[in-house]
Parts: structure tokens; sequence; C-alpha cells
């Protein structure tokens, strides 16, 4: 036994623990994301997501405030709309949900980043993230007319005053599209932060919840990534930085902590981690159970997003996290 380094010596107090830990969470590092629907008076509990709302307009910019007062740098807007249509038609209507959400929001919080999830199904009649063909229950999600209308919907996010367009879809070149749609529509500052790598996963159910966006027929696993593919996440990465993505995002977050750390590796981009709605349920379930200590639990794995090289993570906990972050200081 080496009697002269023993790393227990730096764990023996809490005060030197915390000056030689290796990564630290702040607030500035999360992202709120929030649901705007135009069939709710106020709020609308999602039953599988305790905690989260879908928000009438007015409830939205309360929320985004509220976020906002604690320290919270950005939230990411999911719009539900009255109509869905086989073109989704409302996702890039100037008076579209987003469009006004983002209006109201910028009005109310000027500083705040305000970030839009650029994709179609919400507002698509059949729940796909593009103009898509069936065949039974077997379904083909058109690549290039996608696309055209993924870029009509990052344009009219930015001119409704988005900071940033994330678009979600999966669509190839659907990045270097948008960039020249908004470069030509004059809103070259708009940055895109681009799911680059979003995986077909089993965690998004209660999203769909959340969203109204699941799939009528079929499912996303032509589009999405396979689970089992990391090195085709790599490529994906590279295709969407080489078209002018700003900013990447790894989705989902605990399951794929081993891509976020190569992406962030290889690429050095600002990386973010989505920490989805099946991590965010099966941890309320367990704390509701008494299982886990919810608090510990969750400021864990935003340390381990972290510590996997993401720079932010959007979490349904944001808010409550800087709430709990305010208290330690």
């Amino acid at each position: 036994m080496n009697l002269l380094r023993r790393p227990r010596r730096l764990r023996s107090s809490a005060a030197l623990r915390q000056m030689v830990r290796e990564h630290t969470l702040q607030t500035h590092d999360l992202i709120l994301p929030l649901f705007v629907s135009e069939k709710v008076e106020d709020r609308a509990p999602v039953a599988s997501m305790p905690g989260v709302f879908q928000l009438s307009l007015d409830a939205l910019v309360e929320e985004a405030a509220r976020a906002h007062a604690v320290g919270i740098c950005g939230v990411l807007l999911f719009g539900i709309p009255a109509h869905k249509d086989e073109v989704a038609s409302q996702a890039y209507a100037a008076d579209g949900i987003v469009q006004r959400a983002v209006r109201a929001i910028k009005a109310r919080c000027p500083a705040l980043v305000v970030i839009t999830d650029v994709c179609l199904c919400e507002f698509m009649s059949h729940g796909h993230c593009g103009i898509a063909e069936f065949s039974g229950d077997d379904v083909h999600v058109h690549n290039d007319p996608s696309v055209e209308l993924l870029v009509k919907t990052a344009v009219s996010h930015a001119a409704a005053g988005a900071d940033i367009v994330a678009p979600s879809d999966m669509m190839d070149g659907r990045v270097g599209a948008m960039r020249v749609g908004l470069d030509a529509a004059g809103f070259s500052q708009t940055v895109i932060l681009s799911y680059a790598a979003k995986f077909a996963s089993a965690f998004y159910g209660p999203f769909r919840d959340a969203a109204e966006s699941a799939p009528q027929a079929g499912d996303r696993r032509g589009y999405q990534m396979d689970a089992a593919n990391a090195l085709e996440a790599l490529r994906e990465v590279a295709l969407d930085v080489e078209e002018g993505a700003d900013m990447v995002m790894v989705k989902p977050g605990l399951p794929y902590l081993d891509i976020v750390w190569r992406v962030k590796s290889q690429f050095g981009l600002p990386t973010a981690v989505y920490n989805v709605s099946g991590e965010y349920a099966m941890i309320k379930a367990a704390a509701a159970r008494g299982w886990l200590d919810e608090r510990a639990t969750v400021l864990e794995q935003m340390l381990a997003f972290k510590r996997a090289g993401a720079d932010l993570i959007v979490t349904y906990w944001a808010t409550q996290v800087a709430e709990w972050l305010r208290e330690t200081r």
C-alpha cells in the first residue's frame, strides 16, 4: 500500500470535496421546455409528467418570467395548435401559436433567450415530422418537401423574434436549407441549434402526451436514429456542422451519455443534451413512492450530463434545479 498518496484524504470534509470538484452545475446551464396550447384556458396537467402542464399563452408568459427570475437563461417552446392538417399549416403561420408565444415572451422578458422547436409533428394531422405517405401501417416521410416546410417554419419563428431555432425532425439537409432560408430572409444572426443526434427512443412517450404528437400510424424509425448506432450519430453531427449548425444536441440524455461525450470531444461546439420526458417521468414515479430522493437524484444526473461534456441541459426540472442551486449558495 502506498501510504503517501491516499485519495480519501481529499474526501474527508465537505469543504475539501468542494475545493477539488471537477464539474459544477450552474443555473445558466439549464433550458426549460414549455408547452403552449391554443386549446387550454390556463393550465392543463400532463398526467404522465407530474408538475408539467400544457399552458395558455398568458400562463406560458408567467412560467417563462418565473424561470427567468430564478436565473434560467433560455426556454424551449413547443406549440399545440387548435387545427392540424396534412401540410402543418399552423407550424409556419404568422399568427400561429408558437409565433404568438415568442412575441409575448419577448415583450415580457426581452433578455430571455427564446428557442423554438422546429418540427411538424405537433401540427400534422397524422403526427409525423414531415409530408407523409401511408400504406397500411407503413409510412414514408418525403424528405425534400418536408424540408421546405421546415425552412418556412424556422423563418416564421425568427420573424417573430426567436433567438434560436432548433430543428428536431431529422430530415436530411434541413440545417443547410434552414441557414440559406434564414440568411435570405434577413435573419443571419438567428442561431441554429440542431437536434443532430436524435434517437428513436422509448423514452419519448410522456412527451407525446404533452405535445399531442403521437404518430397515428407507423413509427419514426425511418428518420430518427437507431439506438444501437454511435458512429452514425457522429456522421449525423458532422453533416449538420458542415451545413452550418451553431450548436448541436443529443436526445435523449441518460441512455446516451457516451454519445454526448463523443460529440463534444470530436466537434467542440456548444453541446446540449435533452433530459427527456421518460427520464423525468420515471424519477418522478420513483420519488412519489419513496424509492428515490428526487432532489439528490436529479442533481446527480445533471452533474452526469456536465461530466459527459454537455454545456446546456434541456430539462423539465430547470426551474426547480435553479431554486435548489440558490438554496445551496
